[in-house]
């Protein structure tokens, strides 16, 4: 058995207050990105785990290997050998990691006929990562509290396409939270689907940039780039350090690759 797992961009992002458990309470939407890597499923008689590229993180640490003993402390699970084929940069804000977690958790309910209902299996999924459980329906959600509170937001960017562009350089979470000062918004992310996109420029801000593009202003450079190209809205996604542009015309791959020398580029068409 094969599966996609997609990742997601942010458009907006609000960091509105600290929390007293050490947490931000965040505002922002999620939204799926035509991105995929891909998860192999095999019988065995024990279990194994590989990746491709070689990923270097403990076992513990592994949100496909932390997924699956999520499940088996619940339900008998017959060995399997689980193949990765990472294509979604990590370190870049596109929940790659959480979205890996999340579709191992469907793939398993449905190879063991486990019956788990999606509100489970996002509850389980919420205790890999905050993002984690947003890739069980895998539709775009407004989010808020610590970024695990979902609620609908009707928005699609169905006919755009888009350029995403991931540095050498990355972008450590915890660093970008600590150099960010909380603030309401100006603007009401859970009214973003009635705002055209071409006022999103002034209006939908990840509040990230200002700090990150401080420290590492060539993704500030990434954005701008964007923008000359014929962008309609860019932005960095979560704490970066991808940007993406969503653009109302294809942007052949070799001219973002020539235009972004060193970096990694995709693109594509939104879903």
């Amino acid at each position: 058995m094969k599966i996609e797992c997609n990742a997601k961009i942010n458009l907006g992002l609000n960091i509105v207050s600290k929390r007293t458990d050490g947490y931000h309470n965040i505002e922002t939407v999620f939204y799926p990105l035509p991105i995929f890597d891909i998860l192999e499923f095999k019988p065995s008689d024990t279990w194994k785990f590989y990746t491709e590229p070689a990923i270097d993180c403990p076992p513990d640490k592994n949100l496909v290997i932390r997924a699956i003993r999520l499940l088996e402390s619940k339900y008998s699970l017959q060995p399997l050998d689980i193949s990765l084929y990472k294509t979604i940069p990590s370190g870049a804000g596109l929940g790659g990691g959480s979205s890996d977690a999340a579709f191992t958790l469907k793939a398993l309910n449905q190879i063991f006929g486990l019956n788990i209902s999606d509100e489970e299996l996002m509850e389980t999924a919420s205790k890999l990562g905050a993002d984690c459980a947003f890739f069980i329906k895998n539709t775009a959600v407004f989010a808020d509290q610590k970024g695990d509170n979902f609620s609908p937001c009707n928005i699609s960017l169905k006919g755009l396409h888009f350029v995403l562009v991931k540095p050498e350089v990355s972008v450590s979470t915890a660093q970008a939270y600590s150099m960010v000062s909380p603030a309401l918004p100006d603007f009401d992310l859970r009214t973003i689907g009635s705002l055209p996109i071409n006022r999103w420029r002034d209006k939908v801000k990840n509040d990230f940039e200002n700090s990150v593009f401080a420290q590492l202003p060539e993704i500030a450079a990434i954005k701008q780039t964007l923008y000359d190209i014929g962008a309609v809205y860019a932005s960095m996604s979560g704490s970066g350090s991808a940007v993406y542009g969503l653009f109302d015309s294809p942007v052949p791959l070799q001219t973002a690759k020539a235009k972004f020398y060193k970096c990694t580029v995709f693109c594509g068409q939104m879903g």
